[in-house]
C-alpha cells in the first residue's frame, strides 16, 4: 500500500475538500485517514498573510543596505550545537 499525504478543508456539512488532486489511478479505491487538532482555534505558523511576509523583507533589505545585519558567519559562533 502506498501512502500520499494531502491537505484540505472540512465544510460545515462535513464534506472533504482537498486543496491538490490525487494522483492515483482513474476509480480506484482508497483508504482515507483524516488526522485534525483537537483545538478548534489551532494556528497555522505557515500561513503567514502575504502583506506580513512583504514587510518583513522590507524590514530584512532595509537592515542588511545600512549595515545593521550580523554575518552569518558570525551567527554560527553563537549557536549551541551540542543541545
Amino acid at each position: 500500500m502506498k501512502a500520499i499525504e494531502l491537505t484540505g478543508t472540512v465544510d460545515d456539512r462535513g464534506n472533504l475538500a482537498l486543496d491538490e488532486p490525487v494522483l492515483v489511478s482513474a476509480n480506484s479505491r482508497v483508504r482515507v485517514i483524516i488526522l485534525c487538532s483537537e483545538e478548534a482555534t489551532e494556528i497555522d505558523f505557515d500561513d503567514t498573510p502575504i502583506e506580513e511576509v512583504k514587510a518583513s523583507l522590507r524590514r530584512a533589505l532595509h537592515e542588511a543596505k545600512s549595515g545593521q545585519r550580523i554575518p552569518i558567519s558570525q551567527m554560527w559562533e553563537s549557536i549551541d550545537l551540542q543541545s
